[in-house]
């Protein structure tokens, strides 16, 4: 199973929040209340997420953090990928250290890369906006 850590899972719930109420600042303490996430995971994500430019914040008693840009420019992978680093499915193609007994003889490695690029399109054609929309029952892949 393919699977996003729970801090890109909540990444993604905070944004979502923040871009319901895009004229508003959402504090850390409001948006843990209003999304159920612990606030220390709230605050945690809201500076995370500040500091890969996809929120501003400002401090002060009307300070709070809003969406850098507008929802419809904000994609899933931007999101996943300031909380979790670059979408990649497997270790052998992301450049990090790692151990595979079969690298040396992989007949498949070459092939995560274009592999790797659809799952990031498919996050990247998913923006913020069309996370305020009511769910689908069915997604539609672009080609």
């Amino acid at each position: 199973m393919i699977r996003l850590t729970n801090l890109a899972d909540y990444a993604v719930v905070l944004m979502t929040a923040a871009a319901r109420e895009p004229e508003q600042r959402l504090s850390a303490a409001r948006a843990a209340e209003a999304t159920a996430i612990p606030m220390p995971t709230v605050a945690k994500l809201m500076g995370t997420l500040a500091r890969a430019g996809l929120l501003l914040a400002s401090r002060g008693v009307a300070g709070g953090f809003a969406l850098a840009r507008e929802p419809a420019e904000i994609s899933v992978a931007d999101i996943v990928e300031a909380v979790d680093g670059p979408i990649a499915l497997t270790a052998c193609v992301t450049g990090e250290a790692h151990e595979c007994a079969i690298e040396g003889v992989c007949g498949v490695r070459g092939h995560w890369g274009p592999i790797n690029q659809a799952v990031r399109a498919a996050l990247e054609h998913v923006t913020l906006a069309d996370l305020l929309k009511p769910a689908l029952t069915r997604v539609k892949v672009p080609a």
